[in-house]
């Protein structure tokens, strides 16, 4: 995909944005080869044009940027370095082995979810000024609002037939020496997040949050902490206006922010959507050796609907979480503690 200066893509910004017939950005996408970042643009100006503007940005950052490149970096959807530079501590671009490759992709899957990617782009920067319980309301808006788009309905009628809900205790609870220990107890589908785990676990929270003594610990059974979303469920409720009611009412990701302070998750094996958004909200996270992390959701035509846009963009940045939520790649323990998405990686 063919890269634009900086004033290139200035320039573009006063020209208004063409829509295909059905509505979608017919240009979804934009690279910016920060390369030719000129001085004298204010970042912070940039970043809120752009961030409204229903186009992805992304940024490509030269070997050796100057100043000005890494504040205009800043104001980017993502922007991508070479790996080599991830020792610089830039938590606003995404380290890469193959930069082309990395755009390609990134191509690829926002012109498969345009509605999806744009939403996602601008909610996380709009989210980016908001306290937690106002972010998690604009994320719920979003993601309804996506359930009742033609990206959504595509991939819910190539789904296979849904199989019967199981029956049984969604969470399990135990109290010992002043901690209450949360257990996601679907072993059998691998802890999928379905609304009976969504309402135990949001009972649990109110449990914990009334009590200040107590210190929390969260846990999945079986092989996985948590595959994501039931699959099975999603699509279901009576509308997408209902679903954002019960989102908000019934939010487990506001329940352990509330208590995060006190709060430990211990992950093992997937954890996929919810199953590291909801973790990401506590105030530590420790992974066992060979976890693995992924955000699917955007190819379902879809963003991050149990609160990743919140949690994950406050421990890693709106731009990796972008890039996590865009791709949906796997993201492995160590590059996740090397993010700050997990605290310490323990085999216990």
């Amino acid at each position: 995909m063919a890269m634009l200066t900086v004033r290139e893509s200035l320039g573009l910004l006063d020209v208004p944005q063409s829509f295909t017939a059905e509505g979608v950005p017919a240009q979804p996408l934009r690279v910016v080869d920060l390369a030719t970042a000129p001085a004298g643009i204010q970042p912070e100006e940039l970043a809120d044009r752009l961030g409204t503007r229903p186009q992805v940005t992304v940024g490509v950052l030269p070997g050796d940027p100057s100043p000005q490149a890494l504040r205009l970096a800043v104001a980017c959807t993502l922007t991508l370095c070479q790996a080599s530079r991830e020792e610089e501590g830039w938590p606003f671009t995404v380290p890469v082995d193959d930069v082309d490759a990395a755009l390609e992709t990134l191509e690829q899957v926002v012109h498969a979810q345009p509605t999806a990617a744009v939403s996602l782009h601008q909610l996380l920067h709009v989210q980016a000024g908001l306290a937690v319980p106002a972010a998690l309301v604009a994320e719920s808006a979003t993601y309804s609002t996506l359930l009742g788009g033609s990206g959504f309905a595509r991939w819910l009628t190539g789904r296979p037939p849904r199989r019967p809900s199981d029956s049984g205790t969604a969470v399990e609870l135990t109290v010992e020496a002043g901690t209450l220990r949360i257990f996601l107890s679907r072993p059998q589908r691998r802890n999928a997040f379905n609304a009976a785990m969504r309402d135990a676990l949001a009972d649990a929270l109110t449990v914990a949050a009334a009590d200040p003594s107590l210190r929390v610990e969260l846990h999945g059974r079986g092989p996985d902490f948590c595959a994501g979303g039931d699959l099975d469920e999603f699509g279901t409720t009576p509308d997408p206006a209902t679903g954002h009611v019960l989102r908000i009412a019934r939010s487990a990701g506001l329940g352990l922010h509330r208590v995060a302070d006190r709060t430990t998750a211990y992950l093992h094996g997937n954890c996929v959507g919810a199953g590291i958004e909801l973790p990401s909200f506590v105030g530590r996270v420790v992974a066992r050796p060979g976890t693995r992390f992924r955000l699917p959701e955007l190819a379902m035509g879809l963003i991050p609907g149990a609160g990743g846009t919140v949690s994950l963009a406050r421990r890693i940045g709106r731009w990796r979480t972008a890039w996590l939520a865009l791709t949906g790649v796997t993201l492995d323990v160590e590059s996740a503690l090397s993010w700050g998405l997990v605290d310490e990686i323990s085999p216990a």
